[in-house]
Order: C-alpha cells, then sequence, then structure tokens
C-alpha cells in the first residue's frame, strides 16, 4: 500500500502565506546520521529543520497522525508510525523522497522504537499479542518477528548495541505507559537491561529504585538514556565503566532522547520543544524553530442544540424554557420555536439554571477559572450577568424552595449552604462530609421549613433533615448501609430513598438497591366511612362559585398541607418497600397528582436495562409499578409549573403527562458556535480543579497544585491540536507520581477515515517461517473437533487469494471489519486441503494466549505436586474472575490438599472483601446423615490449609488491597516480590465536550496507617522471577511455592 509523498514545494509553499512562529507541542524529535538535521513530528505530520534551528520543511501530509521518526543508521530511509489506515502501523518512506511504503498491517498500536545498525530491521514495540512486547520487521517488508516469546515480555524501547549485538530494552509500564508519570519509586521501576539473542546472556545495566529507560546508542557502543536519579525530573546521562553520569541537570523534565550515529548530538524534547545537547561541550541548548502553521482552534465551529441538552428549567408561568447545551445558555418558549442564546460575555461553562420567581431572571452555575460559582442575569439578555459567588469551590446542584426566594446548594466538599434571593447573600447551613465530585442533591421541604440531603458515614450516604428556624438535624436512616437520592413527598409526610438495607455499597456499589418510602410521623390510613359521607354532602356551585373555586385552588392546596413533623422512635420501622424487590432502582424525582403520589425512578428489573419506571400510591388501591419509557437511559431531570411537567431525557426536553406515561419531544434546534481553543481552556481549568477538590491525598503527595497550574497554564495558548491538550494535563497529572489518573479527550475533528480491524485464526505460525503452522492456539477457531490442519502446514491461499510469501502475512487477515468466515488453503507434503473458520478479533485471540499461559502453569503444579495443590490464577479482580475463583475453589481446591492463589500481573477491579471472606472459611462443626459420613461446615474451609498468594511487581490496584488483606488476616503465606504501589479508588467526571479525566478519589491504607500506593504490599518469602527466567520458561515462584507447601503440610 504506498501513499505519495508531499512534494517540498507543496509543503514549502504555505510558508509564503501563513505566519512563520516558533512552535510548541514539538515531539519525537531524531536525527539524521550526521547530526545536521532533525526530523520531529507536528500536528501530526513530521517535519525537517537544520540542527542550526530555522524553517523547519513538512515531510508529510498524510490523513493520519505520523509520529516517532527515525533515520536508519546509513541516511538512506525514515521508518515512523501512522493512524492513516486508522490504526498505527509502521511506514517506510527513502529520505531522498517518493513514495510511503507502508510496512505492517495489523489493528494493534506498532510503534517504532529504533533501527538495526546493518540498516536492515526495524525494531518497534506491538500489542499484537500482549499487552506489549518487541518486534523488528525487514525494511523491505514481510511478517514481523517477535524478539522474545513469553506472554509477559513487556521489552520496549529497544536498541541495538553495534558492538556486542545486545537488545537493550525496557520492561515497566513506568517506561511506556505511565512515562509521564513522575518520581515512581517501587518494584516495577525501569532498568536498563539486556538480553544477547545468540548467548542468551541476559544483564541488568541500572538498579536504582526509581526511572532508567529510553536507550539509545551512538556508533561506538556509548550508551545514553534518562533517569530521575537525581532531582526527581528526567536528565540525560551516560554509562561509563557501568557507572552512571549524569549529562544534564534541568529543573524540568526532558523527553525521549535520539543520538546520532556518530554520537556528537543527542536531540530530545524539554517544556515542548526541542533542546539539542553537545556531546562534546557538554551543554544543551534549544533549538529555535519556525513553521507556518495554521491554527484551526481559533475558528468558530457550528453545534446544534438538539439532543444536546445537559440541564433545564421551566418558568413559573409555564411560558418559557431556560436550557443549557455543551455549556452555553438559551432561552425558548416551551413550544421551541423561538430560541436565543443568552450572551454571557465569557468562555466559561454554564452547567445548571433555575427561573426565578419574576419570570424574568435565571439563577445559575458557571464556572469561574475552574471552579462552579453562582450567577443571575435577565432571562431576556438585555442586562449583563451578576456574581454573587466567587470562590476556589464548585457550588452545585442548586434547589429551589416553593416560593423561589430562596434557594440551598452544595458548596465544596463539605458545605451545605442557602441563598437568600431577595439579597443573594450565602449562608453556611450544614458542615459535613459531601465528596465534591458527586455531590448529593438537597431540596426543601414543600413548606420551607427543612432541608432534605444525604451525607457520607464511613463510606455509606445516611439521610438527614435539617429544621431551619433552629438548625437541628435529624439524622433519619443512621445505619451502616447506604441510603441515598432522597426526596419528599409533596404534603411532607414521607420521605423516598433509595438503599440496600441489608448490603453497604462500598465497595463495589449499590447493588440490587430498591426505593423505600419512610413516614416521618406515625399516620394513619384514610378510613372509607369518611369517603363514603361525601357522597351525601349537598354541594350548591353555580358558574361564579365553580370560577371562585378555581381560583381558590392554589391557596387550599397551601391550606392542606400539614405541618412537617418528625418523630425519630420507629422511623426504620416506618420503611418500607415500593418498588420492584429485583434489580437496581436509583435516581428519585415525586409528582402528585389530585391525591396520587407517583414515584419516578430508573430500574433495570425488565430487562437489564435502565428504564424510567414509576410506583402510583393512591388512597384505596394498591400500589402500581409502570413503565413510564420504554427506552435505554442513563439519567433525567423532571421540571414543572403550572400543572405541566416536562422531563429531560438523553439530551431532549419532551413534556411528561404522568397520567398517561406518555411524553413528547419539544424540537429546541438551534445552531449557536464556540471555537475549540476556548473550551480546551475551560476544560483545562475545571478538571484541574476538579482534581485540586477530590484527589485524595489533601498534600497531593508532597506537590504544590497551585503551582503545577502555573507551570502548565502557560502553554494553553501553544495548543493547535486536542492531543496536544491531552498531553498537557496529562503531563500535569504525572507531576502527582500517583496510579489510577488520565485525561481522556477525542473529538469529531479526529475522526479517521478508515479502519481496519485484524482477522485472528488461532493459529500461532512459526517465527522464522511466517506462513508455516507452528501450534493451533487451545479454545481458538481451530481447536473444534473435525478440522484437518497440522503442525507444519504452510498457508497457500487466503478465501481463495493466492499468498506471497514475501509479503507480511497480516495483509491477508485484515478488512474493515471481522468477517464471519475464513477459508484457509494449506500445503501439506503437496497436498492442499481447505480449512473453514470463523475468526475472532485480536483481543480475544490475546486473552486466549493468557488462558494458554494460565494452564501451563496448572499442568506444571499438577505435575510437581501430584495433583495435590490446587493452582487458581486471577487475572483481574473483576466479577468474571471472582466467578472463576469461586468455581475453582467448589470443585478442584477442595479436593485438594493446599492452594496456591496466583495474583502476579493482577490488574485489579473491586473483588478483595469476597475472595478474602471466601478464603477466611474454617470449620466450625459438622453434621451427617444416619449411617452417613460427617461433613464439615461450612461446605468450603480453605483456611484449613495451607495458602500460598504468589504476587509480584505486576499484581496491583484490587490485587494489592487483597494481599494486604490476605496477610493481616494471617490466612497464610505471601510469596514473591513486592507489588507495584498501584492502589487507589478511582472515580473521574466529565467535561462540556464529554471528555473525562479519572481521578484517584480515595485511598487505600493498612491498619497500621501506611498508604499502599505509596509502600506497596512486601511479600512474606521474597522469591524473584526475572525477564531471562520468563522467556525461558522457569518457575522459580511456583517451585518455591511448592516447597513451601510442602514444609507446612509435614509439619501439620
Amino acid at each position: 500500500m504506498n501513499k505519495k509523498l508531499v512534494s517540498l514545494l507543496a509543503a514549502v509553499f504555505p510558508v509564503f502565506i501563513l505566519q512563520a512562529q516558533e512552535p510548541y507541542f514539538l515531539v519525537d524529535p531524531t536525527l539524521t546520521p550526521d547530526g545536521n538535521t532533525i526530523i520531529f513530528s507536528y500536528n501530526s505530520d513530521l517535519w525537517s529543520v537544520s540542527s542550526k534551528g530555522g524553517n523547519a520543511l513538512r515531510l508529510t501530509a498524510m490523513m493520519g497522525d505520523e509520529t516517532l521518526p527515525r533515520v536508519s543508521p546509513d541516511g538512506q530511509w525514515l521508518a515512523f508510525s501512522s493512524t492513516v489506515d486508522g490504526n498505527t502501523n509502521i511506514y517506510l518512506m527513502a529520505m531522498e523522497g517518493g513514495e510511503i511504503r507502508q510496512l505492517t498491517f495489523h489493528d494493534g498500536v506498532d510503534e517504532v522504537d529504533s533501527w538495526s545498525w546493518d540498516s536492515r530491521n526495524i525494531y518497534f514495540t506491538s500489542n499484537r499479542e500482549n499487552r506489549f512486547a518487541g518486534y523488528q520487521i525487514t525494511f523491505s517488508g514481510g511478517t514481523p518477528k517477535r524478539l522474545f516469546n513469553s506472554y509477559f515480555d513487556y521489552s520496549h524501547n529497544i536498541a541495538e548495541h553495534p558492538k556486542t549485538e545486545e537488545i537493550f530494552f525496557n520492561e515497566s509500564w513506568e517506561s511506556k505507559s505511565f512515562s509521564n508519570r513522575k518520581r515512581y519509586k517501587g518494584a516495577f521501576n525501569p532498568d536498563i537491561k539486556s538480553y544477547h539473542p545468540k548467548t542468551k546472556e541476559y544483564k541488568e545495566y541500572t538498579d536504582y529504585i526509581g526511572k532508567d529507560m529510553w536507550p539509545v546508542f551512538d556508533k561506538n557502543g556509548s550508551l545514553y538514556f534518562v533517569s530521575d536519579e537525581a532531582n526527581g525530573e528526567y536528565n540525560l546521562y551516560t554509562l561509563q565503566n557501568n557507572t552512571k553520569r549524569q549529562l544534564t541537570s534541568f529543573k524540568s523534565s526532558i523527553g525521549r532522547p535520539q543520538i546520532n550515529v556518530e554520537g556528537n548530538r543527542v536531540v530530545f524534547t524539554k517544556d515542548y520543544q526541542i533542546f539539542l545537547y553537545d556531546v562534546a561541550a557538554g551543554s544543551a541548548q534549544k533549538v529555535k524553530i519556525t513553521l507556518a502553521n495554521n491554527n484551526p482552534l481559533g475558528k468558530n465551529k457550528d453545534f446544534n442544540s438538539k439532543g444536546n441538552i445537559t440541564n433545564f428549567s421551566v418558568s413559573p408561568d409555564n411560558k418559557k424554557l431556560a436550557f443549557v447545551s455543551r455549556g452555553e445558555l438559551f432561552v425558548s418558549d416551551v413550544k421551541g420555536k423561538f430560541i436565543k442564546q443568552i450572551d454571557i460575555n465569557n468562555t466559561e461553562r454554564v452547567k445548571e439554571v433555575a427561573w426565578l420567581e419574576d419570570n424574568k431572571t435565571l439563577l445559575y452555575t458557571r464556572t469561574n477559572k475552574g471552579y462552579a460559582n453562582i450567577f443571575s442575569i435577565a432571562a431576556d439578555g438585555s442586562q449583563a450577568e451578576k456574581q454573587h459567588t466567587n470562590e476556589a469551590r464548585n457550588n452545585q446542584n442548586l434547589s429551589l424552595n416553593e416560593k423561589r426566594t430562596q434557594a440551598v446548594y452544595i458548596s465544596g466538599r463539605d458545605q451545605l449552604r442557602t441563598l437568600d434571593l431577595t439579597n443573594f447573600k450565602s449562608t453556611v447551613l450544614v458542615k459535613d462530609e459531601f465528596w465534591a465530585l458527586y455531590a448529593p442533591q438537597p431540596y426543601f421541604s414543600s413548606d420551607g421549613t427543612h432541608v432534605l440531603f444525604s451525607a457520607y458515614r464511613n463510606f455509606e450516604h445516611d439521610v438527614f433533615t435539617i429544621r431551619l428556624s433552629d438548625k437541628k438535624i435529624t439524622n433519619l436512616t443512621d445505619t451502616g448501609v447506604n441510603e441515598t437520592d432522597p426526596v419528599w413527598s409533596p404534603d411532607g409526610k414521607y420521605v423516598y430513598y433509595a438503599s440496600n438495607l441489608t448490603k453497604p455499597s462500598y465497595p463495589y456499589g449499590m447493588r440490587e438497591g430498591h426505593i423505600y418510602q419512610m413516614a416521618l410521623n406515625k399516620y394513619d390510613d384514610p378510613f372509607v366511612a369518611e369517603e363514603f359521607d361525601k357522597l351525601f354532602e349537598e354541594k350548591s356551585e353555580d358558574k361564579d362559585e365553580k370560577d371562585s373555586k378555581k381560583k381558590k385552588d392554589k391557596s387550599e392546596d397551601e391550606k392542606e398541607k400539614p405541618k412537617l413533623s418528625i418523630t425519630q422512635e420507629g422511623l426504620m420501622e416506618r420503611t418500607e418497600q415500593i418498588s420492584p424487590s429485583f434489580g437496581l432502582q436509583i435516581g428519585l424525582h415525586v409528582l402528585k397528582k389530585d391525591k396520587t403520589n407517583h414515584i419516578l425512578y430508573l430500574s433495570n428489573h425488565d430487562e437489564g436495562e435502565f428504564k424510567l419506571w414509576k410506583t402510583t400510591i393512591s388512597p384505596f388501591e394498591e400500589n402500581k409499578t409502570e413503565k413510564v419509557l420504554d427506552k435505554v437511559i442513563r439519567s433525567y431531570q423532571i421540571a414543572s409549573a403550572d400543572e405541566s411537567d416536562y422531563i429531560l431525557v438523553n439530551g431532549d426536553i419532551h413534556t411528561l403527562n404522568i397520567k398517561n406515561n406518555s411524553v413528547e419531544k419539544i424540537k429546541l434546534n438551534h445552531t449557536f458556535r464556540r471555537n475549540l481553543s476556548d473550551e480546551f481552556e475551560q476544560m483545562f481549568y475545571e478538571a484541574w480543579a476538579g482534581f485540586g477538590e477530590n484527589f485524595y491525598d489533601e498534600n497531593f503527595h508532597g506537590e504544590d497544585w497551585s503551582a503545577l497550574k502555573k507551570k502548565y497554564e502557560k502553554y494553553l495558548s501553544k495548543i493547535s491540536k486536542r492531543s496536544q491538550l491531552r498531553l498537557l494535563f496529562n503531563d500535569m497529572l504525572g507531576e502527582l507520581n500517583t496510579s489510577h489518573f488520565g485525561f481522556r479527550s477525542s473529538g469529531q475533528e479526529e475522526n479517521t477515515f478508515y479502519e481496519t480491524r485484524t482477522m485472528a485464526t488461532g493459529i500461532q505460525f512459526s517465527n522464522e517461517d511466517p506462513f508455516v503452522v507452528k501450534r493451533i492456539i487451545k479454545d481458538g477457531p481451530l481447536d473444534v473437533k473435525g478440522k484437518n490442519i497440522r503442525i507444519g502446514d504452510r498457508l497457500i491461499a487466503v478465501n481463495g487469494k493466492k499468498v506471497d510469501n514475501k509479503m507480511n502475512r497480516e495483509i491477508y487477515f485484515v478488512q474493515p471489519s471481522l468477517d464471519k468466515e475464513l477459508t484457509l488453503t494449506f500445503d501439506r507434503n503437496g497436498t492442499t486441503n481447505d480449512v473453514r473458520l470463523h475468526p475472532i478479533s485480536s483481543n480475544r485471540m490475546r486473552g486466549l494466549l493468557y488462558d494458554e499461559w494460565i494452564d501451563t502453569n496448572q499442568n506444571y503444579v499438577d505435575t510437581k505436586s501430584g495433583k495435590k495443590v490446587a493452582y487458581i490464577h486471577m487475572k483481574n479482580m473483576g466479577s468474571r474472575s471472582l466467578e472463576g475463583f469461586k468455581r475453582e475453589m467448589v470443585s478442584e481446591a477442595t479436593k485438594r490438599d493446599a492452594l496456591i492463589l496466583d495474583l502476579r500481573y493482577n490488574t485489579g477491579g473491586n473483588v478483595h472483601d469476597e475472595v478474602l471472606q471466601f478464603l477466611s472459611q474454617k470449620p466450625y462443626l459438622q453434621w451427617k446423615y444416619r449411617e452417613g459420613k460427617l461433613t464439615s461446615q461450612p461446605n468450603f474451609s480453605p483456611a484449613s490449609k495451607p495458602i500460598i498468594v504468589l504476587i509480584n511487581e505486576q499484581s496491583l490496584s484490587d490485587a494489592e488491597m487483597t494481599s494486604a488483606g490476605f496477610k493481616q488476616l494471617g490466612l497464610g503465606t505471601l510469596m514473591g516480590t513486592e507489588t507495584y504501589r498501584w492502589i487507589v479508588f478511582t472515580s473521574g467526571s466529565r467535561l462540556v465536550d464529554g471528555s473525562f479525566y479519572r481521578l484517584p478519589s480515595w485511598g487505600c491504607y493498612t491498619l497500621d496507617g501506611k498508604n499502599l500506593e505509596k509502600e506497596g504490599v512486601k511479600p512474606d518469602i521474597f522469591v524473584d522471577k526475572n525477564f531471562k527466567d520468563r522467556i525461558e520458561g522457569n518457575h522459580p515462584q511456583l517451585d518455591r511455592a511448592l516447597e513451601e507447601i510442602t514444609k507446612q503440610l509435614n509439619e501439620r
């Protein structure tokens, strides 16, 4: 597959029509062999510039991201990675220009690392068979070869030594996926390592407990790399006589370095620009580069409110709607015919809106340098907005009383406040634990005398009221489980909330939660006799009387409302479930029509998807549960005015007839404009504020979060592409040295036209002869009865198309989507044979290869122990792994004398509690049938047998919690190496365009107060397993575990 290289004339021509400027966010610089030219990536294209600086020339203009350029040592070829076909593949072009040739064809991510010194092979890192590993491909094409054959080989940053032929590499996530995480010090720190393919010799050149990564060589074998040893920032180092020597002392980190062949210059990025290190002089200077760039981010882009509304309010007179779409504020009539955007004269994000009593003023929250504050503005746009709070805390979840004279809201992590709408004075009502990221929604009672809210107690919500007259707080629930989403009944007699009254929500979230009605006092049921007597009451109403009655309806309703009173004794006894008894119900709202209360909520009890349901409660009738909307719903909002109800669902506002369970969409179709530059800046500050308010450690791991904002915000004006915003924010987050973090953002402007999928066959072909079958992967498409395929068969055709042995085999197995069937033709000693199969995804194939690794361990333990020791590996701590764990525990493990639970490479989840509870079971009595055998109770008692839990430097997150708990409970022996130090519980929040920041929300600590994120979990018995053990199939940790089990069994 060939792509035309942009001519130099076309690349230079824009310089004459666009103003040249000094760019930022230049990435992946490399050098030509003589060191006179730098090639780098900027705004998705490759550019070249003199090492002395000057105007840069564009080399590529493909419809994708071109990154990681590397020039061959002979100076003839330029290899790079590109997403032009939707996936990240490797491409090659001649340095003198010409056609661009695609070398790899896989839906994995192929990232160029380096060249071999003979300029014939390209080393690259790919996730095609596992998380990632090292490969090589010849510059002429052909099928890639994997460098090291082990599922848990994570070699990357590949560099070949020019003299010894050693392959140098890193093998830690911290030097690849999380290289932007600063100052990590733990068992999974990256070191400079090597392996000699011929002599099989393995070496570790550095052993610093920190980050040593990105090795590169000149032609003389001088090694250069990056380390954070000196000051916690990445600086350039070399290795002389096996001793590290620091070459730079920057106070801000450098990026991945590249050295020219001659060894006199090293190029790298720093502060999003390119620097050049002069080896002889021992100094680095910024390369002053200019280039012509058209930044489209500052140009307005059209958006539409249709299907994109996030919050709304209806005016008290039921004539007008106010709504928010993509952070902008709009006002419309209730039919959606006349829409006006309200100009608030800034680039911030409006989040929620409410009408005031005068039908002319809007109260709303919008961000102000990141934090949501409260503002008001004339709804017709005739007056400028007024700011009522100006704080470095998020003010959110506005709710107004019925008279619209007061608002109540959550401020920051710990304050429930009221806002007097006559003078806009804010008053702290309650200080409690609310958690600002997902703050609870407070409500006034219908008579305005109380506020209902929920707050945390031991990670679970309790429901509270506060009486405004004397600030008396009443805990209505006061349990150890979660009661959430509380709402009042319109008459103030009841509170409705969601809960599972017997199971806490932590750590899994609320499961099988239902809707409950709590009576605040002891109320009698209505009497039939009273209603019967009313049938005989004389009524004399002429037309005038009827009109008079209609006018008085509202005041009569007020009179009928009883005075709110709460009898705290017996509240939980006066609580009854009103929703279905299965599934999960959340998100309440109550509407009253006549004498009927309609309690609305989301429930997944019907078909497993959340839809809008209601339970109606009427006097003298059985409660009735009905579906309101038969569509999948994640959230909804209801607003009412003058007996009319409106509902916001899935981005659109509808009228709601709750009696008939029907809705009608209001067509709010309005085009408006925003520019991405302003939007990116707003998102940066909002995400920074969200981290600042909610990061689990108030000391930010010793970093100054405000100072970090100042350090990185100065680059906002330099951004010209969304990927640069991702880079900038993730770099800032990396300063915190935390796990479970990240900033994700995508937009339509990044969509690619092409996409390809790899059709995996379940065949592992020979690494040396890539069309010859090496083996059939267990449980793959060909591991079924009746398939005529054998080891040694040669693939000669795919779907009838003859293959070319000189081509990359992958090209025959990529299509825009997965085919349902494939026909492969093989040659076996001169005889051809067709085999049909159902291909699978490459991701599923990776899972099967992982399963084979587990089976290998299982067979090894079975053989060495004579099937006396059970072996169970958990890939992660998710629900499927938990199910597999339990199934093996009640079958194989219960019949064996001991257990090895393998949590190595476990990537976490949230099932530690169930795993530990199962392992903690001990026998406490026995029973039997008449003349039968005694059987212990409980049925399974693993704690009565020897248990070894294996951990390593890649056991992370919930695997670390499980290991720490196992050790604390004394359930057995912890063996292996120290865990990753990657354990905080995570949450996150979406931004105005759907971008998402992942937030470390709460920490995990041992009973003596140690932070596992900083300490990890140390084994009782240390046993290492290094790179060489992995690729040679050695099992030192399993061997030691079996030895320890034998010892413990003999001691019993």
